[in-house]
C-alpha cells in the first residue's frame, strides 16, 4: 500500500503578501524593537501600543512594495530578496549596533573575499537560518494559485491601496509619538527592515539625485612645481603619505589616552593633531573625499567627478606611487603607478592573503626604481595604504610581539566579547600602527642622502568600540559618534625638509589642538610640496600658517 502525498493548501498571492509582511516587520525588526525599548518616552503599556502600531505601518509599507510583485513567477524571488536583506541586516544591526544606509550599502558591495571572510559567524549562520533560510524554504514549497490576469490586476491594485492606506491611517493615530521618534533618534530610519535595504538600493540605482553623471573632468592641469620658501632643495623632496584605516583619535597617546599607544612616536619629533574630522565614516565614503579639492559638503553635492590631489601632484611633475595593503584604493589611484603588497605573498611579512603593513616598507626602494627616473629628480610622492586597525577581527592586524594588552576578544561578533577584550584588542593594532609609522619614519632617514623627506598619516574614518552598544563604523554622518569621525593625524618634518619648506615643527606642534578636517589634506599637500595651481586654496592649507615661522 502505497502513502498519498499530504495535499499542500494552495494559496493566493495576496496571502503570501500578507505573511511575508508580517515576517519581515516583527521578527525582521528585532533590533528596531531593542532600540525602542530604550526610549524614555514610549514605556508599559503606551510603549506596546506604539510598538504594535509601528510594526503595522511598516508590514503595511511591505505588503505595498510586494504588491507590485504578487505575480506568479516574481513574488517568491522578491519575498526571497527581502527575506535575505533582512536577515543580514539584522545581524549586523545587532552585533555592532551600525544601521543600513547607502553608505554602508557601497561599502558591502566594495567588500573583498578577505573581509567578507572575517565576518563569518556562527551566530551569522544562525539569524540568516532562522530569519531567511526557514521562511524561505517553507516559501517555495507552497502552490501558488492562478486567477486570470485581470483578476489579479484588481487583486495587487486593491491590495496596494489597502495596504497604504492602512498604513496612513495608523501613522495618523501616532503621529505625534512617530514624528517625534524619527526627529529626535535618526539613526532608527535606518534600522527599519527591510526598507532601509530597499531604499539603500533605489537609491543608488534609480532615485534621482545630485550624483556624479559624465566624463571625468580634469583638474589642476596648470600645475607646476614652484620654488620652497627655503629656495632650491639640494636633494629632492619625499613625502609618504599614510593613509591609515579605522584608527580613531581617541586611542592615541599622542592625543592624552591614557593607554601608552604611542610609545615610539613619542620618541620621535612629530605633531599630532587632536582636533580632525574625517569626511565620512567609512572607507568607500572618505577615502574619495580625502583626496578632493572639494572638501566634503561640496563633495557630497558633486555633479561630477574630478582629477584628484595624486593627479595634480603628477601634472606638476612628480613621481607618484601608491602601494595598497588593503582592499584598493577606491578609484583613486586609477591614473597612478600602483602595487597591492598583499598579493606579493611574501612569507616573512604574509601568512594566507593578509600581510603585516610592513611589507610595504619591505618592498617601497624596489618600487620606486620603477618609476621615471626624470619624474623622481623633482621629487616624489609615496602614498602608503594600511590594513591598520580594519576590524572585526583586530586580533588579527598584530604579530604576537605587540599583543601588549591582552586579553584579546578573538571573537569576530564582538558584542559576545567583554567590552574590555575589544578595547584591548584594537589598541594592540594602534601599538602596531605606531610601530609602522616609527618604521617609516627610520626609512626617511636613510634617504636624507639623496632626497628630503616628510611624512603626514591620517585615517579615513574612525571605530566604535561598544560606547552606547555600538561597534565598528559607517553610520550616517549626521548620528555618527565623534569616535567614527574624530581621526588621528601625524607629521614629521626631517630638518632638511624644514629648512625647504620653511615650516616649523615646533610652530605646527603650537597648532595641535586647532580644529582641522580632510578637507584641508588636498591644498595642505600640494602647499607642503610647492605645488602651484589655481584650485589651491592657501587658507585651507594647514601648513601655510607655519610658514617661516
Amino acid at each position: 500500500m502505497f502513502l498519498t502525498p499530504p495535499v499542500r493548501t494552495v494559496r493566493s498571492a495576496t496571502t503570501l503578501v500578507i505573511v511575508a509582511s508580517l515576517w519581515l516587520s516583527i521578527l525582521g525588526n528585532l533590533a528596531l524593537w531593542k532600540t525602542l525599548l530604550d526610549v524614555p518616552d514610549l514605556t508599559g503599556w503606551h510603549g506596546v501600543a506604539f510598538g504594535v502600531a509601528f510594526a503595522l505601518i511598516i508590514a503595511c509599507v511591505v505588503a505595498s512594495l510586494l504588491s507590485l510583485f504578487a505575480w506568479r513567477f516574481t513574488l517568491k524571488p522578491a519575498i526571497s530578496l527581502l527575506l535575505l536583506f533582512t536577515a543580514f541586516a539584522t545581524h549586523y544591526m545587532l552585533m555592532y549596533g551600525i544601521v543600513v544606509d547607502t553608505p554602508m550599502l557601497v561599502n558591502v558591495l566594495q567588500t573583498d573575499t578577505r573581509e567578507a571572510r572575517d565576518q563569518l559567524s556562527w551566530q551569522l549562520l544562525g539569524t540568516v537560518l532562522g530569519l531567511a533560510v526557514l521562511p524561505l524554504i517553507w516559501l517555495w514549497r507552497q502552490p501558488m494559485t492562478r486567477p486570470p490576469l485581470m483578476q489579479q490586476m484588481l487583486r495587487n491594485g486593491g491590495l496596494f491601496a489597502g495596504a497604504l492606506i492602512l498604513a496612513f491611517g495608523t501613522t495618523q493615530l501616532v503621529f505625534q509619538d512617530f514624528s517625534s521618534l524619527m526627529r529626535n533618534y535618526t539613526e532608527m530610519r535606518y534600522q527599519i527592515n527591510p526598507l532601509n535595504s530597499v531604499y539603500a538600493v533605489l537609491d543608488m540605482t534609480v532615485i534621482p539625485a545630485e550624483r556624479p553623471r559624465g566624463p571625468m573632468q580634469s583638474l589642476g592641469r596648470d600645475a607646476r612645481m614652484a620654488l620652497h620658501a627655503g629656495g632650491t632643495p639640494k636633494h629632492p623632496p619625499l613625502l609618504v603619505f599614510v593613509l591609515g584605516e579605522t584608527a580613531r583619535s581617541q586611542s592615541f597617546s599622542l592625543n592624552g589616552y591614557q593607554r601608552n599607544t604611542n610609545p615610539r612616536l613619542a620618541l620621535e619629533n612629530v605633531t599630532s593633531f587632536t582636533q580632525v574630522s574625517a569626511c565620512g565614516t567609512s572607507t568607500a565614503e572618505s577615502l574619495p573625499c580625502m583626496f578632493s579639492h572639494l572638501g566634503r559638503t561640496d563633495f557630497a553635492k558633486r555633479s561630477n567627478e574630478f582629477e584628484n590631489m595624486l593627479d595634480v601632484l603628477q601634472h606638476a611633475g612628480y613621481a607618484v606611487l601608491w602601494m595598497d595593503n588593503q582592499s584598493g584604493c577606491k578609484g583613486q589611484c586609477a591614473r597612478t603607478p600602483y602595487v597591492n603588497t598583499s598579493d606579493l605573498k611574501l612569507p616573512e611579512y604574509c601568512q594566507g592573503d593578509e600581510c603585516r603593513d610592513t611589507v610595504m616598507l619591505a618592498r617601497v626602494d624596489a618600487e620606486l626604481t620603477k618609476l621615471p627616473a626624470e619624474r623622481r629628480a623633482r621629487g616624489t610622492v609615496v602614498v602608503m595604504h594600511q590594513m591598520g586597525s580594519h576590524g572585526p577581527a583586530y586580533f588579527k592586524r598584530t604579530p604576537a610581539e605587540f599583543k601588549k594588552f591582552t586579553p584579546e576578544c578573538t571573537d569576530t561578533s564582538l558584542s559576545q566579547c567583554d567590552r574590555a577584550q575589544v578595547i584591548n584588542a584594537y589598541d594592540n593594532t594602534i601599538v602596531f600602527t605606531d610601530y609602522f609609522l616609527s618604521r617609516v619614519i627610520g626609512w626617511l632617514k636613510t634617504q636624507e642622502k639623496n632626497s628630503t623627506p616628510t611624512m603626514l598619516y591620517v585615517s579615513d574614518h574612525g571605530e566604535s568600540l561598544g560606547e552606547k552598544n555600538m561597534y565598528l563604523h559607517g553610520l550616517p554622518y549626521s548620528v555618527a559618534p565623534p569616535e567614527q569621525t574624530t581621526v588621528p593625524m601625524v607629521t614629521w618634518l626631517s630638518p632638511g625638509f624644514e629648512q625647504l619648506s620653511r615650516v616649523s615643527t615646533r610652530c605646527l606642534q603650537a597648532q595641535r589642538d586647532k580644529p582641522l578636517s580632510h578637507d584641508n589634506l588636498f591644498h595642505s599637500v600640494l602647499g607642503l610640496m610647492a605645488v602651484k595651481t589655481s584650485v589651491y586654496q592657501r587658507e585651507r592649507d594647514f601648513f601655510a600658517a607655519c610658514e617661516g615661522r
